[in-house]
């Protein structure tokens, strides 16, 4: 077992509707797990925690796993991984000393407590996801993303049960894009409703099309961990000409998929709520408002953007502004 002193919120973390990935599955004892793909191997991650400043971490390894592996090494990357999905290197501390300088902003601490960013395991699977969740709700993109991860995922055995790989670049570009593709390249030899080897079988909708066309850039143009590399504004560029993705689903990829943090994501909730607090209601736009967080927050733009949204969501203030 590994424990991590650090103030974290797990359930918060994981419920917040961020886009990087669908949250971890809670499994019969009460622990959050996920399949990592480490260097090292696979391995199963479950999570479990008693108060918010600390958490314990067990793992499985694969059934078919060599025995030679040096498990040291293994666990040092496990740690390190879990670090950054976290964020448990960001001084939350430090943050909330930050939104205390704003009375506006004191109350979202007593609502967040120990919420952090939760990036991105695969920042392919954080794209797809993206692109997934714009305009669909939550429930409806993470079982979608699950979907996705079922068909053309790689298996892997544990103890615990099977669990599937989110499918590359590569593989989720030859995928048919509905079942009329399907049963066309099947030269209708099966009725058009057994074709459900397609993407919008798992309720993508309309955004087949960006997916597929994502994924073909991804692996014929662009090698999405030059990203990593980029300055903010050459990143956003390279992003927001991806098929499907607009402003706010470009600033939520590079914030929840590579860890941006000077990214505003502003959307028709972002927006309502700056106007409430910033702006005496006025009608303002989404780019006005995502100029607005940036340069008002900083480097700490996503994480206040994320605390916004949440706080009001669990005040009182989303129901408010719904009926302005």
């Amino acid at each position: 077992m590994m424990k991590f002193n650090k103030l974290i919120n797990l359930e918060l973390t994981q419920s917040s509707g961020q886009t990087s990935q669908p949250p971890w599955v809670i499994n019969e004892e009460g622990e959050y797990q996920s399949l990592l793909i480490l260097k090292e191997s696979p391995v199963l991650i479950k999570l479990s925690q008693k108060n918010f400043k600390s958490f314990n971490l067990n793992y499985e390894l694969p059934l078919n796993l060599d025995s030679s592996i040096n498990k040291k090494s293994l666990e040092k990357e496990i740690c390190s991984e879990i670090v950054k999905i976290y964020n448990l290197d960001f001084d939350l501390d430090k943050f909330y000393k930050f939104l205390m300088m704003d009375s506006k902003l004191i109350d979202s601490i007593k609502f967040c407590n120990g919420l952090r960013l939760f990036l991105a395991k695969n920042p392919f699977e954080c794209i797809i996801s993206s692109i997934c969740s714009a305009n669909n709700s939550i429930n409806r993109w993470t079982k979608s993303i699950s979907q996705i991860n079922y068909k053309w995922g790689k298996e892997i055995l544990f103890p615990s049960g099977n669990f599937f790989t989110f499918p590359t670049p590569s593989t989720l570009s030859k995928v048919y894009e509905d079942d009329l593709e399907e049963y066309e390249a099947l030269n209708h030899h099966t009725e058009i409703e057994c074709c459900v080897n397609n993407l919008k079988s798992c309720g993508v909708g309309y955004r087949a099309k960006y997916m597929k066309k994502t994924s073909d850039i991804f692996t014929n143009q662009l090698n999405y961990n030059d990203i990593f590399k980029m300055e903010y504004d050459e990143a956003f560029q390279t992003i927001i000409k991806i098929p499907g993705v607009g402003p706010k689903v470009a600033d939520c990829i590079l914030l929840y998929g590579f860890g941006f943090k000077e990214a505003f994501p502003s959307d028709v909730w972002i927006k309502r709520i700056i106007s409430n607090l910033y702006f005496n209601g006025e009608d303002i736009s989404a780019n006005k408002v995502r100029d607005f967080g940036m340069d008002k927050f900083g480097d700490y733009a996503g994480y206040a953007q994320l605390y916004l949204f949440h706080y009001a969501r669990k005040s009182g203030l989303m129901d408010k502004l719904t009926k302005i």
